[in-house]
């Protein structure tokens, strides 16, 4: 399976990189339901940074983006679980079937060009938080600017009654 279509298929909830147990089992090719029984029977491998039941409301609003409509068939009680790297690394130690160490031998490399690919930008992003920062208040600073320019004009257009104001020059009529 290409690297892609495994990205493509890490969510981020609650904070993590995670997959999902249906698109696990599938790729390990065993049903969903054979595959959660396995981690039921070793769950004390599954600590919460490794694996977390999804709630209704996270199960809802991931479904609705991403999944297909196959996984959206579970049951509400059934709510799915999500795999967090280590988890899926774990999941993999408990399935032995040569499709489960192929399968999460690509799934880590997917993880990998995740952070590779998080760690090359890394800096761009920080360089354009600080370009923002320091941009962000050019507005401000340039509005100031005209604001005084305009008080300088008209103070000087008020200032200047050509009228009265006294000649100067060469006076002939003293």
């Amino acid at each position: 399976m290409e690297i892609q279509v495994i990205q493509k298929k890490i969510f981020e909830i609650r904070g993590h990189k995670v997959m999902l147990d249906s698109d696990l089992a599938a790729m390990y090719e065993v049903e969903t339901k054979v595959f959660n029984q396995a981690i039921k029977r070793n769950i004390e491998r599954f600590p919460e940074e490794f694996m977390f039941q999804l709630t209704v409301e996270e199960w809802e609003s991931t479904w609705s983006q991403f999944v297909t409509r196959s996984q959206r068939s579970r049951r509400k009680d059934s709510l799915p679980f999500a795999f967090t790297e280590h988890g899926i690394t774990m999941a993999a130690s408990i399935l032995k079937s040569d499709t489960a160490i192929r399968m999460n031998i690509a799934i880590v490399r997917a993880f990998i060009e995740l952070r590779k690919f998080a760690s090359q930008y890394a800096d761009i992003i920080v360089q354009l938080k600080d370009l923002k920062d320091r941009v962000g208040n050019h507005d401000a600073h340039l509005d100031k600017i005209y604001e005084a320019l305009d008080r300088l004009l008209t103070k000087q257009e008020e200032e200047t009654d050509w009228a009265a104001r006294q000649r100067i020059g060469f006076k002939t009529d003293l």
